[in-house]
């Protein structure tokens, strides 16, 4: 799998009359996956990035000043209120135009309990044996098979992107070959966060990232297998939720059937935003989205293997706000990303909560604004009996 990303990869930048000046050796391609690559992938894997604790992006930081400063760009710390971005740049010809690449080099926050190995920062080649994963023992990286994976934190997401953006460089590099355009490179530290800091970021340093193309590393592989270009990807509005019940938990022997719990009220609120085919019916909340029969037949023609993404995903029947999966994310969307309240497993506890917290997020799209998808759920919550305080 990742050798193939990377050749794809690396065909992009090296195809003849496209991108870069040609030199000698139009068949270095064949030998341009080469063990240091996945050796620097696995190098950088092993580098923990969970944007809860600095000194990992920091260390992070300084592994990837390394890897650019080699390839002879030049590198910066943009500093923000919060965790610092990474710049890149190198200058190929001022007359060129320039190309600025997003990615990010934060992680998710691990969950050792759902790992099946040692740890998610000591990244292993597994290969498909039945329903499972097992080891590759002394991978051979010369002699790939194409049913291997690197398991380990950001793998995919996003240090493998950034992993082989670097192993093309390289490979150019070694080749004696220049791209047809300016590299900037700026790498974020706090994506799975939200990216509270980029906006403000890229406002105070928009002379150093001013640009003539943004491409973006970041996002899955069609489930193809081919490269994919995308035009454009759904934006983001985070909102949490907190319910109150009693003003502390009560004993539910005592205030069970009398205090109210707000679990049930809870539970109640969030099945009143959708039907049970999961379209939101809060008023107005797809106001503006129109498909017309052509876009359609475009979408339709996008080569989804819908009952194989079912599958992997492991879900028998999708939701029904689209006609396919490609219509469906035309749409904005509106979805619980997690629910906390009282104690559960070892820790259960007879009580009646005294809340309920529930981060969610809305997934906007350019024909919708999200301040006013915030004010319908808002509008939504308030019709359902609730007093909103904040």
């Amino acid at each position: 799998m990742k050798h193939t990303i990377i050749f794809l990869f690396v065909f992009v930048f090296l195809q003849k009359g496209g991108l870069l000046a040609q030199s000698d050796g139009d068949n270095f391609l064949n030998n341009s996956v080469k063990t240091e690559h996945f050796e620097l992938l696995q190098e950088f894997l092993s580098i923990p990035n969970d944007a809860n604790y600095p000194e990992q992006i920091t260390e992070n930081i300084n592994w990837l000043s390394d890897k650019f400063n080699e390839l002879e760009f030049n590198t910066a710390i943009l500093e923000t209120e919060a965790l610092p971005l990474f710049f890149a740049e190198k200058l190929i010809n001022e007359n060129l135009p320039t190309v600025l690449f997003y990615m990010h080099f934060d992680g998710q926050p691990v969950d050792l309990s759902k790992w099946d190995q040692e740890s998610p920062y000591n990244p292993v080649v597994k290969m498909k044996k039945g329903e499972g994963w097992e080891k590759v023992e002394n991978p051979d990286f010369k002699n790939l098979k194409e049913d291997w994976r690197i398991f380990a934190r950001s793998a995919s997401d996003d240090k493998g992107p950034i992993a082989m953006f670097l192993s093309a460089l390289q490979v150019l590099q070694s080749q004696g070959m220049s791209p047809k355009f300016n590299i900037k490179v700026i790498l974020d530290s706090m994506e799975e966060k939200g990216s509270p800091v980029l906006a403000p970021a890229v406002a105070d340093h928009k002379s150093v990232l001013a640009s003539d193309y943004l491409v973006v590393f970041d996002g899955p592989m069609h489930d193809s297998g081919l490269p994919t270009l995308l035009y454009g990807v759904r934006g983001i509005t985070r909102l949490r939720l907190e319910v109150f019940g009693p003003s502390k938990p009560q004993h539910s022997g005592h205030f069970g059937n009398y205090a109210p719990n707000p679990v049930f009220r809870t539970a109640e609120l969030l099945a009143s935003m959708k039907d049970e085919n999961g379209k939101v019916i809060i008023p107005g909340f797809y106001d503006g989205i129109e498909i017309d029969e052509n876009a359609k037949k475009i979408m339709e023609a996008v080569p989804d293997d819908e009952r194989g993404i079912r599958k992997r995903a492991g879900f028998a029947k999708p939701e029904q706000v689209g006609g396919n999966y490609q219509e469906s994310i035309q749409y904005p969307s509106l979805s619980v990303l997690g629910i906390q309240s009282g104690w559960v497993g070892k820790e259960t506890r007879t009580i009646v909560p005294d809340k309920v917290i529930v981060e969610m997020d809305i997934r906007t799209v350019p024909e919708t604004n999200s301040n006013r998808l915030i004010e319908l759920v808002r509008n939504h919550i308030e019709g359902q009996g609730f007093t909103v305080l904040d």
